[in-house]
């Protein structure tokens, strides 16, 4: 596998940030390129990277921040080319402004990418429209549980108005686009953490509408939070990335944790960036800084300590949430990654609106919010 990463800034000035020994550009046959909306919407650069990499197959994903290979980059393009040597990969698009039916949206990705010999999937998202726990349990099924799969919800930075994706053109709304990789050559690590902590009873949500979440027990949701945020209830729905909530689905359950994304005085509702089922049992979260950052490393270390080869790219996908509460620390939780997996290894990631990886006991995945996923590949 070789590798090549480039920043390319508005200017259509690209500089090489990572290269690998005998890397040749006409050989690479995937490109992954991140880049905040607005930024991508005024520069369309895929004839840019079509150019650099004319044979590949191009993705195009807004987001709440890049990852480079050893920092975060604003308001630039930062484009990942792979060059497999063994490997096959396929790639299938969806656009669900034009057809929004979860089902067919699952049979299309069936259909186009399940084989016997198909290894891992990975899904780049629009993250403004899609629900995203329908999108994963629709994989699932489809994949029958058996295939690993991996990726995120594009970003729009802070703003939260639409996210783009692109699959061989300019990004643009409503696209949902998975990339399937074959062989027995290619191997992938796993691993997500958050580093927040739980505070507060655990306790049974006893009314909720897919992603909308109405009562605890007896109490309405709303209300209940604000009591427990006391001083920050006023700065709602903002305060709300400080103390996202922390839930299981069933006794037997990894807990995930689920970001607030609005809230409904009249009904005392709150809807999150992911499904809050009847009968799961839910506790309120709160995050200090080292405690986020030990969880990136904690992460990387799960998977350095489980992975007998050394991985030769990490792809990160964290949540815009982490990058608000981090504020100026943000490029630690990069950092630490960079440290457990050594020089060696190339680094490319998004901040997203949801996080997407397998758990230790779901094989296929999860949708996580308010998390730092890693995925490591490496050919043998």
């Amino acid at each position: 596998m070789k590798l090549q990463q480039i920043k390319v800034d508005e200017n259509n000035n690209e500089i090489v940030l990572f290269t690998t020994d005998q890397f040749n550009s006409l050989n690479a046959n995937l490109v992954i390129a991140f880049g905040e909306r607005i930024f991508l919407e005024k520069t369309l650069p895929y004839q840019k990277i079509k150019g650099l990499y004319p044979n590949a197959t191009i993705v195009i994903c807004s987001t709440s921040g890049q990852i480079s290979n050893s920092n975060l980059v604003q308001n630039n393009l930062v484009a990942t080319a792979i060059s497999f040597e063994k490997t096959k990969i396929k790639a299938s698009e969806i656009d669900i402004l034009l057809n929004p039916d979860i089902k067919l949206l699952g049979k299309k990705i069936k259909d186009d990418l399940l084989s016997d010999d198909l290894k891992s999937i990975l899904v780049i998202s629009e993250g403004s429209l899609i629900n995203g726990t329908e999108l994963i349990n629709e994989l699932i099924l489809q994949t029958r549980e058996a295939v690993p799969i991996f990726g995120g919800l594009a970003g729009d930075e802070y703003n939260f108005e639409k996210t783009i994706v692109g699959l061989n053109s300019d990004a643009s709304p409503g696209k949902i686009v998975a990339i399937g990789f074959y062989g027995d050559n290619i191997h992938f690590g796993f691993a997500s953490e958050g580093g927040w902590s739980d505070f507060g009873p655990e306790r049974e949500v006893t009314y909720s509408e897919k992603n909308v979440l109405y009562k605890i027990g007896d109490r309405f949701a709303l209300d209940l939070y604000k009591e427990y945020l006391g001083k920050y209830a006023e700065e709602l729905p903002g305060s709300s990335l400080y103390f996202p909530l922390s839930m299981k689905e069933n006794a037997t359950s990894e807990p995930v944790v689920r970001t607030i994304l609005s809230i409904d005085e009249e009904k005392k509702s709150m809807t999150f960036a992911g499904d809050i089922p009847i009968g799961s049992k839910v506790r309120l979260m709160k995050g200090n800084f080292d405690k986020l950052i030990d969880a990136s490393y904690n992460a990387a270390s799960l998977i350095h300590n489980n992975q007998s080869n050394k991985p030769e790219l990490a792809l990160l996908v964290s949540c815009v949430g982490r990058k608000i509460v981090l504020g100026d620390r943000i490029e630690e939780e990069i950092e630490v990654v960079r440290e457990v997996f050594g020089d060696n290894m190339l680094i490319c990631g998004f901040y997203s609106y949801g996080e997407i990886s397998p758990t230790l006991n779901k094989v296929a995945c999860e949708l996580h919010n308010q998390t730092m996923t890693i995925t490591t590949i490496y050919e043998s």
